[in-house]
């Protein structure tokens, strides 16, 4: 039951992990523009708070992967 939990979670944080980069890399994508349109200030805020929020799962899955194994 312990090892299925752990398969999971690790999946998830992959998963997690894999949409992380994803955010960063359009914010990097956005940083390199010389002025941004409105709407894309509005997109910056919410990749910002998307990998933040997607960072917080990472670690609270991994911390709780520890505290199952």
């Amino acid at each position: 039951m312990e090892e299925l939990l752990a398969q999971n979670s690790g999946a998830e944080i992959e998963r997690l992990m894999n949409e992380h980069h994803r955010y960063s890399l359009r914010l990097e994508e956005l940083m390199a523009k010389p002025y941004l349109s409105v709407e894309e200030q509005m997109e910056e805020v919410r990749l910002k708070k998307l990998k933040l929020h997607a960072k917080d799962l990472i670690s609270a899955l991994e911390h709780g992967a520890a505290a199952v194994a």
